[in-house]
């Protein structure tokens, strides 16, 4: 495992409900049982409070690493992504970002598209992109400086259904990613009666982070289109209804272990 990805992981599973601190010791302790080195800790965390992710205190020798409010609000919206999913009936509006490209720079653009994807938005042809969701609010508040002043967005509606599906067919590809949630769930559903059973507080924290890293790739390619909009057979929500009931199961164990390690 990559170990910033860890590090956000560990914070967004455990920290933030303890508080948002952890002092290195437990980090680097945490980090270890995925094979991660203690200096690798160290630089890790000096990096990331370089970049403004982390705030940091220090009582003798001991140093200890704090959400802030950056870090919070990635979270905050990455845990929105991940677990929540759409369930009101769609008025069919779709919300349109339309970019200013014309002298646009490489880094300014790949801020924006970043965002754009980040929040469900998948791109049609040429400076559009589109929403089934109005997400304007939180796209906004992710984008820095005057990147929000480079797009302009529009509310809209197609003829009917058969639009909104070619709509659909072009900003995302749907068949790569059921084939993808497929595997997911061929990969994870024999595992539920071992999660069933109980693993012991190391093997779960070790399953729930794997568990983690492996399905939130998903949601960041799934607009999460209303039903109208999913080809037959779509995998996405079962794949979604199984991620859940594997992160609950691994949760008492896996969080007990951590608890014994910040106690130690």
């Amino acid at each position: 495992m990559r170990p910033r990805a860890l590090v956000f992981d560990l914070y967004g599973e455990y920290f933030r409900y303890t508080g948002g601190a952890a002092k290195l010791g437990t980090l680097t302790d945490l980090m270890a049982v995925f094979g991660i080195e203690p200096a690798t800790v160290r630089v890790a965390m000096t990096r990331l409070r370089k970049e403004g992710w982390f705030d940091s205190t220090k009582q003798g020798r001991e140093v200890t690493y704090l959400l802030n409010d950056k870090s919070w609000r990635l979270l905050d919206d990455g845990r929105t992504r991940i677990f929540e999913r759409y369930l009101d009936d769609w008025d069919r509006t779709w919300t349109q970002a339309q970019v200013d490209v014309a002298e646009l720079s490489r880094d300014c653009r790949k801020r924006i598209e970043t965002a754009l994807t980040w929040w469900g938005f998948g791109h049609y042809t040429g400076s559009a992109w589109f929403s089934p969701h109005d997400r304007e609010k939180q796209l906004c508040e992710m984008l820095v400086g005057d990147d929000e002043l480079r797009i302009l967005f529009l509310r809209s509606q197609t003829s009917g259904l058969p639009a909104d599906r070619l709509i659909a067919d072009q900003c995302w590809d749907l068949a790569e990613l059921g084939t993808d949630y497929q595997a997911f769930i061929e990969e994870f559903q024999p595992r539920l009666s071992r999660y069933r059973r109980g693993l012991g507080g190391r093997a779960a924290l070790i399953e729930r982070m794997a568990l983690i890293q492996e399905y939130r790739k998903y949601p960041f390619r799934d607009p999460d289109l209303p039903e109208v909009l999913l080809p037959p057979g779509w995998r996405g929500r079962a794949a979604h209804e199984l991620f859940i009931e594997c992160h609950d199961l691994l949760r008492s164990d896996a969080e007990q272990f951590v608890h014994e390690t910040e106690d130690m």
